[in-house]
């Protein structure tokens, strides 16, 4: 089996993997029935993470069905990098089970809240307040990395960037949601990262 072949199993398990975990947890969350507004992110914002999450997919599912598709936008990185890549798939995927788990029916795609919505300051919510953002951006660049792969690295960051610039908006609503509750938290936590110092 050449390297390129198990690379590329290693992206299609690994994007399996991540489909039938957020799958799940979205088939629970839904299962509420309540309509979520997605107008409170802003048109801009809506726009931008769409199209740059749909570029990064199409890239990915373009690689794992037809990787010449994507050659045009390949990458000469020393193997070592790409099996490093796979370990932060991995990495990641076992992140993604964990936010997930522990975010529970709270799961929603936008900035609004559900009604019944709790916050959730256990697992990794305990460090960070956005965790899924960080899986986000580290199984993004570990399918750049495993696929070797500029654009499908390029879209990813462009999208977390939108990610980022939307999660003001989105605290600004949990503040106005949980109030006093959650600006204590914010003082606890890191934003993506966490916080050192606390």
């Amino acid at each position: 089996m050449s390297d390129e072949l198990i690379f590329r199993s290693i992206v299609i398990i690994g994007f399996i993997l991540m489909s039938c975990i957020g799958g799940y947890h979205r088939l629970m969350a839904a299962r509420s029935k309540e309509e979520i507004s997605r107008k409170a992110e802003g048109k801009v914002i809506f726009i931008a993470l769409r199209l740059f999450g749909f570029c990064f997919f199409a890239s990915l599912v373009t690689y794992m069905v037809n990787p010449e598709g994507m050659a045009w936008s390949s990458l000469q990185i020393p193997i070592g990098l790409r099996w490093l890549g796979t370990v932060l798939e991995v990495v990641g995927i076992s992140l993604l089970y964990w936010a997930l788990h522990n975010l529970g029916k709270n799961l929603t795609d936008t900035v609004v809240t559900r009604e019944k919505h709790t916050l959730v300051t256990v697992g990794p919510y305990r460090w960070v307040r956005h965790p899924l953002y960080v899986v986000f951006l580290t199984l993004s660049i570990a399918f750049s990395m495993v696929a070797s792969n500029w654009a499908m690295g390029l879209a990813a960051v462009l999208a977390f960037i939108v990610i980022a610039a939307r999660t003001s908006i989105e605290e600004e609503m949990l503040v106005e949601r949980f109030g006093d509750e959650y600006r204590e938290y914010m003082g606890r936590t890191g934003r993506f990262l966490p916080r050192l110092f606390r």
